[in-house]
Parts: structure tokens; C-alpha cells; sequence
């Protein structure tokens, strides 16, 4: 970058997005972020223009999670800060690297009644990301966003939120430097990375619990997997860390009550990348464990009521090639059962079947027919629900779901975010009637970008996840059913296509076909459809 030219602020952060490795900002323009528009185009920039901007914050969201790379959203004051809330909250609870960056009024000290004003947006905006600041000065706007870049690469990933004024915005400045911070994960101890490679040349049981921030160290935990021959779960962020086809990959059973007795069963268990959070696991604890060791960036994980016989703070993917390099020509006892193993699952894949009958049928289909480097996202919804177990997944950062926040109305552009950054890679969408309903006007972002991006819309016509929960609570069924429209004359209109299969092979066809067209297909099954 030429530090001496002047330009307008917002021109120049753009500029300089570009220059830290940006390509692709999602947003929506208003009269008070303008600025930040300014220097798009002349930087090299692509931007998507969402519908709302809680689609343009799950866009960076599902972006960030292909690419690996941060999702960038510019947003207006007040309301377009507060839409894409719940995507910073989301992206809070998984682990996301997405910058959010807005404008924000002068003065609201002594000022009210202005446009988009609000009491306390910098505030408001904290409670659902891992900070938010506001720069007052140039300076303090090029530090964030270099701050911003390198905690992304540095700490555990999740949004920040960085506010420009709006005449900070529009004052012409010079440039930043050209030269932007670099860093690297923490790395656990040597002495830790010592006691638990002693402890697993000796253990008989070896567990391992792999979660989303082991992804990066899938080949790692493979390598360790086969040289201390250690059984392990996954949790549903850390699905395809290890092949699904490997014997001793319970997979992510881990909410099933009887994953307990597995656990429970080990006589040395290691936590990798992984909170054991609510979601994934369902009850307060893990089981009693003979010897737990957890290892993970984040200190506050480590400190919570999982507590470890030895936490371990660092880098996950570091330290399993470091264990496995001092295991080197280990011969393991491994007294795990392959063939129980295989029982567990096929107990498990029962009982998730008579909770939610017809369901796995679809991604038992699914199997048979995406390509193996397919990236899947999916929303809160029965068939997902189940797909999350019943699914085999080989590949890790491959399914992408709203895990911890648990939001509505994601799947459809988090995948519109992923197939822009993926490119020609498969991306397919996997949403319910009801969540559709909150995004759905983003389809006409995918139509606008030429997308060839299934969506699978499960149509069940009513919340049934709620609804089966009422029910379990004595409770007579109340507000679980809304009216539909026809949705497939709703993507039509869109300029999108849209097939109603009838059975499972029209059901195979539709999805391969729409894999291969020049826009969206909207593929509407219920839970009518045949075999």
C-alpha cells in the first residue's frame, strides 16, 4: 500500500482489508457506512449484497468456515448492526473468524432523535462477539483491524465487532502500514506433551474425543489414532477428523446416554479442541473417567466443570505430532473391540430412527451421490438432527451447522458464503420449512450470483421438533403450525428452479442434477416421499 496517498478513511480500510488477504466483503450499503464503499471496487474487492443483513453476517460466517479465512461484513448503524446480531452470536458459539465492521453516529451523548441512533451500540454489540471497540482516529481503526487479523491466527477464532464514525469515515487520511501483524497458536508445554505420551504407551483403553478445533490436525489425530490403537467419539464440529470408516470411530454419538458407558470403559481419556459443550454431549458430564486430559487453546474451556486430571493448554494439531513423534515405533496393546464398536452404532442409528422415523433415508441417499469434497450446511431442523448422526462424514470442515447458538434460518447463506468461497467445489444446503422462512429472501442472492447450490427444503409443515417437545411435556400442541406458501412457485419466482421429488431415486437425481446447473435448485421433499 502507498502510505503517503490520502483517501477517505473508509476507502483506505477497504485498501487495506485487501492488502491483509481479503477478497470478498458481505454487506449492504446505507447513507451512513457509504464510505465504506468508496474503496471496494478500486481495492479489488468482490461484494455480495445480502438481503439482510443477517444473511450478509451468516454469508461471512459460512465463508470463514470453508475458506479458513476470516468473513468480512460491512454494516450500517443502529438496525443493520442489531440484524446481524444472531450471526455474531452464532459465529461466538462456534468458533468463527468473522469481522464485523460498521459505521456509527458522532455524538449520542448529548444528541437524540438522530437516524439509526442507539444507546449504547458498541455495547450491545459486545454481548454476542469477542469484542467491540470503536475507532476515533485512523490510527485506532488500521490497530483493531490488524488486532482483529491476528487474534484470528493467534487465539480462539470468534467475531469481532470494529465502529467507525461517520465523519471519521469520510476525512481523508494516509494509509496504514504495509506490514501486518503475524502469530501463531500457543503450544502446550514440552513436560505435558511428555506425561501424556508416558501415559499412552501404557494404556490398554486409550479414548479420544476429537472436537472442531482438531480439524486442522485431522492428519495428526489419525497418525495417533493408529499408534496407540485408541477408540474415540467426535463431536459434531469435529466430524471427519477421523475417517467414519475407521473401526474404532464411535462417531458422534456422544449425546446418546450410552456413549457414557464407552467413556467410562477407557482407561485414559483425551479431549482434543473440544468444550464438551451442552450441545454436544447433553448432560453435565462426560462420565467418571479413570484419567481425563483435555487440550485446548481456549483457558476458559479448560477451566470449566470438565475439569482434567492434566489440562493442557495449546495448540491441538502441534501437540498430537509432537505426542506421536515421541511414540515413534510404539507397538500398542489396544484391547478395544472393534466389532462392539460397530454393535454401539448400529443400536444407536436404530434408536435415532424410532425418534424421527423416515428421516435417515435422505442422507443414507446423500452418501450414495455427493461428491467426497461435497461441503454441507445444514439449519435446525428433524432431518438435520438426525443427518448429524446418521451421516458419514470423511472429511473435517466439511458440515457446517449452528451448533451452539442454535439459530434459525441459517443454512441458506452460510451455503450462499461457502459456494463463494469454495468456488466450483459441491455445496449443498440442508434447511426446514420453518427456518426457510427466515432467510429465504437470500435466494435471490444466489440467483443474482449464479450459484449451483441445492437446497433441500425438509417440509414437514409444522415446528415438529417443538411440537414432539410439548408433547413429551404433557403440554396440548400449541403455535407449532404456520402456514406455508407453495415453495416451489416461491423459488420460481425467484428465478431459481425447483423440483418436488416423489421417491428417494427422483430424490438422487434431483440433487445430482442440481449440482451441475447454472443457479440454485430449490428441492422440495417432505416426509411423504417414498422409497
Amino acid at each position: 500500500m502507498n502510505t503517503s496517498l490520502t483517501r477517505p478513511l473508509g476507502a483506505q480500510m477497504s485498501h487495506m482489508l485487501k492488502n491483509r488477504g481479503v477478497d470478498v466483503i458481505f454487506g449492504i450499503p446505507g447513507v451512513h457506512n457509504v464510505e465504506l464503499y468508496r474503496g471496494i471496487e478500486e481495492a479489488g474487492i468482490k461484494h455480495v449484497l445480502a438481503r439482510h443483513e443477517q444473511g450478509a453476517g451468516f454469508m461471512a460466517d459460512g465463508y470463514a468456515r470453508a475458506t479458513g479465512k476470516p468473513g468480512v461484513a460491512y454494516l450500517i448503524t443502529g438496525p443493520g448492526l442489531c440484524n446481524a446480531m444472531t450471526p455474531m452470536g452464532q459465529g461466538y458459539s462456534d468458533s468463527v473468524s468473522m469481522l464485523v465492521i460498521s459505521s456509527c453516529l458522532d455524538e449520542v451523548a448529548n444528541r437524540r432523535g438522530q437516524l439509526h441512533q442507539m444507546k449504547d451500540q458498541e455495547g450491545a454489540a459486545r454481548t454476542v462477539c469477542d469484542w467491540s471497540e470503536t475507532a476515533l482516529t485512523a490510527d485506532a481503526a488500521y490497530g483493531l483491524i490488524d488486532r482483529a487479523l491476528v487474534e484470528f491466527e493467534t487465539k480462539r477464532k470468534r467475531p469481532k465487532h470494529i465502529q467507525v464514525p461517520i465523519d471519521v469515515l469520510g476525512a481523508s487520511v494516509a494509509g496504514p502500514s504495509d506490514d501486518g501483524l503475524r502469530g501463531s497458536l500457543p503450544l502446550a508445554r514440552p513436560e505435558d506433551v511428555a506425561a501424556v505420551a508416558e501415559w499412552l504407551g501404557s494404556a490398554k483403553r486409550p479414548m479420544f474425543i476429537f472436537g472442531g478445533g482438531a480439524v486442522a490436525g485431522y492428519n495428526e489425530a489419525r497418525e495417533l489414532m493408529a499408534l496407540t490403537g485408541g477408540a474415540c467419539f467426535t463431536t459434531y464440529a469435529g466430524r471427519g477428523v477421523v475417517a467414519s470408516d475407521n473401526p474404532l470411530n464411535y462417531g458422534a454419538y456422544l449425546s446418546t446416554p450410552d456413549s457414557t458407558r464407552e467413556i467410562e470403559s477407557a482407561d485414559l481419556v483425551i479431549a482434543v479442541g473440544t468444550e464438551l459443550a451442552e450441545v454436544d454431549i447433553w448432560r453435565t458430564t462426560i462420565g467418571k473417567c479413570a484419567t481425563l486430559v483435555r487440550v485446548d487453546i481456549d483457558a476458559e474451556s479448560l477451566q470449566d466443570a470438565h475439569r482434567a486430571d492434566l489440562p493442557v493448554m495449546g495448540d491441538a494439531k502441534t501437540f498430537m505430532r509432537d505426542v506421536s513423534d515421541l511414540l515413534a515405533g510404539h507397538k500398542h496393546n489396544s484391547q478395544w473391540d472393534a466389532a462392539h464398536v460397530k454393535s454401539c452404532i448400529a443400536g444407536w442409528r436404530a434408536e435415532t430412527d424410532a425418534a424421527r422415523p423416515g428421516v435417515a433415508k435422505f442422507g443414507d441417499a446423500l452418501a450414495e451421490i455427493l461428491p467426497e469434497n461435497t461441503m454441507i450446511y445444514s439449519d435446525m431442523t428433524q432431518i438435520a438432527y438426525v443427518l448429524k448422526n446418521t451421516q458419514p462424514v470423511d472429511r473435517p470442515g466439511h458440515w457446517h451447522h449452528p451448533y451452539g447458538f442454535g439459530t434459525l434460518g441459517y443454512a441458506l447463506p452460510a451455503a450462499i458464503g461457502g459456494k463463494v468461497g469454495v468456488g466450483d467445489d459441491p455445496v449443498i444446503s440442508i434447511i426446514g420449512d420453518y427456518g426457510f422462512h427466515y432467510t429465504m429472501q437470500e435466494l435471490g442472492v444466489a440467483v443474482e450470483l449464479g450459484l449451483s447450490l441445492p437446497i433441500i427444503l425438509w417440509d414437514n409443515g409444522k415446528l415438529k421438533e417443538i411440537e414432539d417437545a410439548m408433547v413429551r411435556s404433557q403440554i396440548a400442541p400449541n403455535a407449532v403450525i404456520a402456514q406455508n406458501p407453495d415453495f416451489c412457485k416461491l423459488a420460481e419466482a425467484f428465478g431459481a428452479k425447483a423440483v418436488a421429488p416423489e421417491d428417494i431415486a427422483g430424490f438422487k437425481i434431483a440433487v445430482t442434477d442440481a449440482l451441475n446447473a447454472d443457479g440454485p435448485t430449490l428441492i422440495y421433499i417432505t416426509p411423504d416421499v417414498g422409497d
